[in-house]
């Protein structure tokens, strides 16, 4: 699908039953995260109509993510914990190149989107298929629907700022490099 290099391994799900706490708390945290990314993507680049619309529609539909998993938390007795500084994200960010022509830095930021909201589909699509928790299976499900949906959305958003070729050619530099996060 997003053509990720290193797919996340079914046993990680053994893991995640272990600390469904800390997930639940960092899976609403990523949520927060993913709202105020489309807030910032609003703020940064205002003259971009079709942006500006499709991030206010992310944003809401984020933030219903976000008070989703808080109810899940709740629901299990639990209380929405601090947010911890995601290691992930921040190299990520890194790649994120400075100094270029406005189009250049605003694909870069959607392609960072891009692969954030696909790694989050492939591991939602794990935990929907190997968790032993049903409501959390459901509930996963759905949320991997959604994730693949904002990927191909950012990718979409991408080939409107600059030549095709050239997203294509960056997303798999983007690949590249994640695989280089994620083996670290």
């Amino acid at each position: 699908m997003s053509g990720l290099k290193l797919p996340t391994e079914p046993c990680w799900v053994n893991i995640v039953e272990k600390n469904i706490t800390e997930i639940l708390n960092d899976h609403a945290y990523c949520e927060q995260k993913a709202c105020t990314n489309a807030i910032n993507l609003i703020v940064h680049f205002p003259e971009c109509t079709e942006l500006v619309d499709a991030m206010l529609d992310l944003a809401k539909e984020e933030l219903e993510h976000f008070q989703d998993v808080h109810e899940k938390i709740k629901a299990r007795g639990f209380e929405l914990g601090r947010e911890r500084r995601d290691e992930y994200v921040f190299e990520l960010n890194s790649f994120i190149r400075k100094g270029y022509t406005k189009n250049y830095v605003l694909v870069d930021k959607l392609l960072f989107s891009a692969l954030v909201e696909a790694r989050s589909c492939e591991r939602f699509k794990v935990l929907s298929e190997n968790i032993n928790d049903p409501d959390l299976k459901e509930f996963y499900h759905r949320l991997m629907v959604s994730e693949a949906g904002h990927y191909k959305m950012f990718i979409s958003l991408a080939n409107n700022y600059i030549n095709p070729d050239k997203v294509k050619k960056r997303w798999q530099e983007w690949l590249e490099f994640e695989a280089s996060v994620m083996k670290n």
